[in-house]
């Protein structure tokens, strides 16, 4: 299988390295010192205990045209990074290519494909031109919810924290040979990827931590265990994940884990730092929109009260300002 990650950073050059060792072809997207170290040394993999693997990839370029028609897309990027490598996905594209989305949050495609009265809708929050619907077509796409943690220690090396799942889904719940074809390569990768039936309510129940303990880490600088041991933040993001649980079921999800096992769960992480709250010490753009700005989106669409997502939202909101109008991190000494 001819596979491309687009974006092959802490995520997608994990899996990059470990199909890639599988016996697949794989090719890279990559920019900057990424793709330099890339090019020099191939990419190299630190599993958790410690063992290093290296990949020379088939091709490590920073165009899609370069890469060419590929079996298998994976976008590997940021939910707020899809949009700009949206018009040169054609490049990859052959007459039978799955493109795999791993943006957190809400996806673009959230209401295609999805019977009853919201089918089609776009979601403006995190396409809000319709650029990437545009150029990628919803039948080629299969949806993942992605668990592992891991981070780019230097350019070309990445290190996994820990996890292995990416559970995989077809937009209408379908399960097809195309879809298992993927979910196998994956777990002949040493990957768990089970196949999913009802995509969204996993979606959404990695969702309710990632839109509460996120903006809150972000703005308060504190951990996952942190913000659940201080009862004041504890019981905010209860609020906002008691709003998002109302909308969730009011466009049908099923949410199979109680709140505060949710909660305790976050908790139990212990002194981990957000992605959000990692971005901003490095003064990168925040996944405010898909993590937060689409919820606040699908309430007004459904008519569900958002009072403390919306606090919560506006505050992140001007941080994510303050930092880019500085050109900065913040960090605490």
């Amino acid at each position: 299988m001819r596979i491309c990650v687009v974006g092959a950073g802490a995520i997608g050059g994990m899996l990059a390295v470990r199909l890639g060792l599988s016996g697949h072809p794989v090719s890279l997207i990559l920019r900057g010192a990424n793709l330099a170290a890339v090019q020099a040394d191939g990419l190299r993999l630190i599993d958790e205990q410690g063992v290093e693997t290296c990949l020379q990839p088939a091709r490590a370029t920073a165009s899609l045209a370069e890469a060419g028609p590929q079996d298998l897309v994976i976008l590997a990027m940021k939910a707020h990074q899809v949009a700009a490598v949206a018009p040169d996905i054609h490049h990859l594209l052959d007459a039978g290519t799955c493109i795999v989305t791993m943006q957190n949050g809400i996806p673009w495609w959230y209401f295609h494909k999805l019977a009853g009265p919201w089918q089609g809708t776009p979601v403006r929050a995190v396409d809000p031109d319709s650029t990437i619907a545009a150029h990628i077509p919803a039948d080629r796409v299969i949806g993942s919810v992605v668990y592992p943690a891991s981070e780019v220690l230097r350019p070309g090396v990445i290190r996994i924290i820990e996890g292995n799942r990416f559970t995989l889904g077809e937009l209408d719940g379908s399960d097809t040979p195309r879809l298992r074809a993927i979910s196998d390569a994956f777990k002949a990768a040493g990957f768990k990827a089970p196949v999913s039936t009802d995509l969204r309510s996993e979606i959404w129940l990695k969702l309710w931590g990632n839109l509460s303990f996120n903006p809150i880490s972000a703005l308060t600088h504190a951990t996952l265990e942190d913000i659940c041991r201080f009862d004041p933040t504890r019981e905010l993001a209860a609020g906002m994940m008691r709003e998002a649980q109302a909308i969730g079921e009011r466009l049908g999800v099923q949410f199979k884990v109680s709140l505060e096992k949710r909660i305790a769960g976050a908790q139990a992480v212990g002194q981990h730092k957000t992605s959000m709250l990692q971005d901003v010490e490095a003064g990168r753009p925040l996944e405010l929109q898909a993590l937060v700005g689409a919820v606040l989106e699908l309430g007004t669409l459904t008519g569900v009260p958002t009072p403390t997502i919306q606090a919560v939202h506006a505050l992140a909101g001007l941080l994510a300002r303050s930092l880019s109008a500085h050109a900065g991190g913040l960090r605490l000494a």
